[in-house]
């Protein structure tokens, strides 16, 4: 009898899951990744387990964007770390700014003043420009950054080429790229990283001014310097910085918390020269160690038919963390239900039961292994 309640037991237990796996998990306001990180030297470690695309690459744009529609705000912020902490030496050289969380603060500036951080419900799923056709315009833009088509390779052959940035690879436009969420976000810190370069080579500036002139050559494709005269840096860049210290300041890195432009709780954050807060910052174009750039020969994928990897794989740990715990029964529960891709390693991780097929089965097995039924893996 009393194995009987358990078996009863294990078996809520996994439908729970299973139907948590359905919605966003840690989707509060709550930290998401583990708070014993450190995130100055590790970053936050991926929690939601996204891959080099949030979606199936063989899926329809209304499939993709539906994907992408879903996600919370919270979601939308790890989402923009995730690609911070996967290029991190690159974009700390650029901009000069060492502090990881005062990078993660500024991309969530540039979420906010483009698209609310997906606060107004739309998640990452935002499109502007549109009315001309697909890739027609160079303002085109769409998701958290509102990257525009010009980010991409083969893009209209008129628009300025972007091809400074060898240490991120630049996806080719076509709607499987330009509408993957993170495609999206890898694609917009490219951008800004292409006018760092831009800044620093062409326009002769220094210090924060290289991240300021980086913001205005996202939005108007020039980085130069125009005067402190002019109005544009009020109500782009300078508000972006602001935007970006307020998230800062206020301890709204990790939760579902947003602002949005001209939100008078950002106020003081918009008073005197607003880049003091950024620091005495050296942006360079030092050369980026193989070690710590992206492979940039081939895209990265989610092609469960690769090669095996180098990795040393450890069976069970589905989010590829290093380590075996209820955070990845979910993450395997989302993929049984199509809420998330997998990588060739998470793959072969998530085959617990060694039969070489993932499904539910392996899902109880992983469950039973976290709670200490199952000593070792694989088992069947």
């Amino acid at each position: 009898m009393k194995h009987s309640r358990f078996g009863r037991m294990i078996s809520l237990f996994t439908a729970g899951l299973l139907l948590l796996s359905t919605f966003p998990v840690h989707a509060s306001d709550e930290i998401a990744h583990d708070p014993s990180r450190d995130v100055q030297t590790e970053g936050v470690g991926n929690p939601f387990n996204y891959g080099e695309r949030n979606t199936p690459e063989n899926a329809s744009t209304e499939e993709i964007r539906a994907i992408n529609h879903k996600m919370t705000v919270q979601e939308v912020k790890y989402a923009l770390y995730k690609e911070i902490d996967e290029h991190w030496d690159l974009i700390s050289t650029r901009t000069g700014q060492t502090e990881r969380e005062k990078v993660y603060a500024l991309f969530l500036g540039v979420g906010t003043r483009e698209s609310t951080l997906g606060g107004n419900g739309d998640g990452a799923d935002i499109e502007t420009a549109q009315s001309q056709g697909f890739g027609v315009s160079s303002a085109h833009a769409y998701g958290t950054l509102q990257t525009a088509v010009t980010a991409f390779a083969d893009a209209d052959p008129t628009f300025m080429k972007e091809e400074d940035v060898p240490e991120m690879f630049q996806y080719s436009l076509a709607e499987n790229t330009f509408y993957d969420g993170i495609i999206s976000d890898h694609m917009g810190v490219r951008k800004i990283m292409h006018f760092c370069v831009v800044a620093m080579t062409t326009d002769g500036l220094e210090g924060y001014q290289v991240t300021r002139g980086a913001l205005k050559g996202f939005n108007t494709g020039w980085s130069n310097f125009t005067g402190e005269d002019d109005g544009y840096y009020k109500n782009y860049p300078d508000e972006i910085i602001s935007l970006a210290r307020w998230y800062y300041e206020e301890g709204h890195l990790y939760d579902n918390v947003f602002t949005w432009t001209n939100d008078e709780r950002v106020e003081p954050y918009r008073q005197g020269n607003v880049w003091d807060w950024w620091g005495d910052v050296h942006p360079s174009l030092a050369e980026i160690t193989p070690a710590a750039a992206q492979d940039t020969t081939a895209p990265p994928t989610q092609d469960t038919t690769s090669a095996t990897s180098s990795k040393t794989l450890k069976c069970g740990d589905v989010n590829l963390d290093d380590t075996i715990d209820i955070i990845d029964v979910i993450a395997l529960n989302k993929y049984l239900v199509g809420a998330n891709t997998f990588s060739p390693d998470a793959q072969k991780n998530a085959d617990v039961n060694a039969d070489e097929d993932i499904t539910s089965d392996d899902s109880l097995v992983l469950l039973k292994h976290v709670i200490g039924i199952i000593p070792a893996l694989p088992a069947k």
